[in-house]
């Protein structure tokens, strides 16, 4: 193998922010946090999503409010460009 061409293989701990739980496992990805985990320091990498908190393994469905947002854009921009009518009702 050629040297100095491939990228750090090492333990990297991940985050879930969304449930607070944390695994560690082997990767590339370059970050620039660290963080303590279990009286050892690993480069830290924050996600939002993981087997522990998604719900087609949870079985939990969490409920997005979409219409707020569409409604607040509604506001914002009215129909200007909108192929649709908006509705009044």
């Amino acid at each position: 193998m050629k040297t100095d061409i491939h990228p750090d293989y090492r333990e990297v701990l991940f985050h879930d922010l969304s449930c607070d739980f944390k695994f560690i496992t082997r990767s590339t990805i370059q970050t620039k946090e660290k963080a303590e985990y279990e009286g050892k320091e690993y480069p830290l990498v924050k996600i939002e999503v993981s087997a522990e908190s998604h719900p087609f393994y949870t079985g939990k469905h969490k409920i997005v409010d979409t219409a707020g947002r569409v409604e607040k854009f509604r506001q914002k921009f009215g129909s200007v460009g909108s192929k649709t009518a908006v509705s009044k009702g």
